[in-house]
């Protein structure tokens, strides 16, 4: 095989995924109707015909950028001076990110042209139609999200041609992942009855889709570069695609939920035989992918001649060919109708209106324990999180190391307690009572912090994770490397961190930041990451076991403790003294039929904020004063011991300085 044969055989096998994506995606919406004239309001054959292609293209696309750049930041090293690992395929996957960046762009431009004929009705050769363009790209809210997908995407591409290390190359992947969290909010998600489940089920297939797609595909560009490399990039690839199905598999579980109301929806529509179609082949890709990582990772090893195997460019060429075809597929699913229809029927409640949610019965004991609205990333998040924790505490347990069994129920009960409080009661009567939202918050910010505190997760992740030799950054180096930042050690500060845990209240509640919680699923988000790192970062700093920050003395944290304790009293009571209330166009109207008024309730949340502190607080002094008399026993032991080697030596020195001041005494 010549030199540029392994090149030609990945460009040869995107090529045919890419084709197979169209061709599939233009079958799919030929079957589903799509490209059939659509009467009165026809756009026309190209707009018809052109979507599926442009949709399918520009996710193909997308799904390499976000892939490339995760290879640079946690799988390719970046040279270590051996002629086997001399980094030449870091370059080579900045031009693989940057280039499909710069199609993923050209896509979205299209998308946008083509989406806005297809909502229009009026082909893009129409009079007019740039002119009614820039109204919709400016005035109506998809409009601006597509228009913003373009523009994200092509700073993505910009700032691919710069990325020249593993924290650049983050930084440029979080961007392309914004432009997927602006993607899941177009199709059907937009305007699902459920609409923060359908957004946050889209955006976790998405990410779950560019990972193991573009993964694989920028792995294979740039394997004949990797040398000896290339069994170890191929080995660490392997879990996160794992990781990358079984999202996709959770969330299209999801998104049928939503979109299929039982199995006559599945064969008795054009939507449900597609979705069918989809299953059958993501099937026979998690097979394809299982047979990779158990046949042919052992074996990566380039042969003789420096070349790739064979048998790794039949799989990876059979894989991303099953791949296209799951990516056509559902690009016509998107613009497929689904039989269940997703925007709400019927006349709306006031709380419909507000929320996009029904109003839920008056809260009962049962009712608090029973009922749950998924809050899928966070939900996904805390079991992927458990699932890790514990393969780290058996990796340890298998060497030899113990582990404290103390540390694992802690955390098996925060990341549980933290599952709950999102998607539990106190989530679906936090979104219409004040006072289930103040209970909501005080458990996440100063009970689920303790357990996780406990647990030592980073203790236990720097002990289990392997040490990357080759210049790459592993989950450990990424881990280590942000622990120790200056970032990190300021907001670990104990005194930071307790300003940042009781001020960054008042900030939530008395600025919009409230408002963009309780209207917005990134706002959302950002409230759970903010205040349950905030309670993290400022219970480690007292009690904590993980390394961070410069811990003060016992008595010190004892103040720090009892001044946030001050703090949450006052802040409790100015919410039951506060004769306004917040976010009224909220709270103030939801037509409650149950239940006090929304200013009784919002003092009632006052209440419950200045009370339900005490009790972890209390607990915190408790482990304080523990850690403390533990603490002087550990100094006693030891000065013991140092006592008996030494024969008392410090404290017969010392009983004789005592001696001779005595005798200056007597003699003045």
């Amino acid at each position: 095989m010549p030199p540029a044969a392994p090149v030609l055989t990945a460009r040869v096998g995107l090529v045919v995924g890419a084709v197979l994506a169209v061709a599939v995606a233009l079958l799919a919406a030929v079957v589903a109707g799509i490209t059939a004239p659509s009467g009165l309001a026809d756009p026309g054959a190209v707009t018809r015909w052109g979507t599926p292609v442009v949709t399918a293209l520009g996710e193909l696309a997308g799904a390499v950028v976000v892939g490339a750049l995760l290879l640079l930041a946690a799988v390719l090293p970046r040279g270590t001076g051996r002629a086997a690992s001399d980094g030449r395929a870091w370059p080579a996957t900045t031009l693989v990110a940057a280039v499909a960046a710069g199609v993923w762009t050209i896509a979205a431009i299209g998308d946008l042209v083509l989406g806005y004929a297809t909502v229009s009705g009026t082909p893009p050769s129409a009079a007019g139609f740039g002119s009614e363009l820039g109204l919709f790209v400016t005035q109506v809210p998809l409009g601006r999200t597509l228009v913003a997908l373009v523009v994200v995407a092509a700073l993505v591409c910009v700032f691919a041609l710069l990325v020249a290390t593993p924290r650049g190359a983050l930084a440029t992947g979080l961007l392309a992942l914004a432009a997927l969290a602006l993607q899941s909010q177009t199709g059907h998600a937009a305007g699902d009855a459920n609409h923060d489940l359908a957004v946050t089920s889209m955006f976790l297939h998405l990410v779950g889709a560019a990972v193991w797609i573009g993964g694989l595909a920028a792995l294979a560009l740039v394997a004949h570069r990797l040398g000896d490399d290339l069994g170890p990039a191929a080995a660490r690839f392997s879990p996160i695609a794992g990781w990358a199905y079984l999202a996709l598999a959770v969330s299209g579980t999801v998104n049928a939920a939503l979109r299929v109301d039982g199995p006559g929806d599945l064969l008795g529509t054009d939507y449900g035989r597609l979705l069918v179609a989809k299953v059958l082949l993501f099937a026979l890709l998690g097979l394809a992918g299982l047979g990779h990582r158990r046949a042919v990772i052992p074996r990566l090893a380039p042969t003789a001649s420096g070349r790739v195997p064979p048998l790794f460019w039949r799989l990876v060429a059979v894989e991303l060919a099953v791949m296209g075809a799951v990516s056509g597929l559902a690009a016509v699913l998107g613009d497929t109708p689904p039989p269940v229809p997703q925007a709400p029927t019927g006349e709306l409640t006031p709380a419909e209106i507000v929320t996009g949610h029904p109003l839920p019965p008056r809260p009962t004991t049962e009712l608090w324990l029973t009922t749950f609205r998924w809050d899928l990333l966070v939900a996904f998040g805390c079991a992927a999180a458990l699932v890790v924790y514990l393969r780290w505490v058996l990796r340890l347990r298998a060497r030899g190391d113990r582990w404290p069994v103390a540390r694992t129920l802690s955390a098996v009960v925060g990341l549980l307690l933290l599952a709950w409080v999102t998607s539990g009661g106190p989530a679906v009567y936090g979104h219409v009572l004040f006072s289930a939202h103040m209970i909501q918050h005080m458990i996440m910010v100063m009970v689920v912090p303790i357990f996780l505190a406990l647990a030592a997760p980073v203790t236990l992740a720097s002990r289990a994770l392997p040490v990357r030799k080759d210049g790459s950054r592993g989950p450990r180096e990424w881990l280590l490397g942000t622990v120790h930042s200056r970032w990190a050690s300021f907001f670990a500060n104990p005194l930071v961190a307790a300003v940042n845990f009781a001020g960054s209240m008042v900030v939530f509640y008395y600025t919009p930041a409230f408002e963009y919680a309780l209207t917005t699923t990134l706002g959302h988000l950002l409230m759970v990451v903010h205040f349950t790192l905030a309670g993290y970062l400022f219970v480690n700093a007292l009690v904590g076991i993980d390394p961070g920050p410069s811990r003060p003395g016992y008595p010190i944290r004892l103040v720090l403790l009892f001044g946030t304790m001050v703090f949450h009293a006052f802040f409790g009571v100015a919410l039951v003294t506060q004769e306004t209330l917040l976010v009224p166009e909220w709270f103030g109207l939801l037509g409650r039929p149950w239940g006090p008024s929304a200013l009784e309730d919002q003092r009632d949340g006052g209440a419950i904020a200045w009370g339900i502190s005490e009790v972890p607080m209390l607990a915190l002094a408790i482990a304080i004063a523990i850690q403390w008399t533990r603490d002087d026993e550990r100094t006693a032991r030891r000065e013991d011991r140092a006592a008996d080697r030494d024969g008392g030596k410090e404290l017969a020195e010392y009983n004789a300085m005592l001696a001779r001041m005595a005798d200056r005494d007597g003699a003045r």
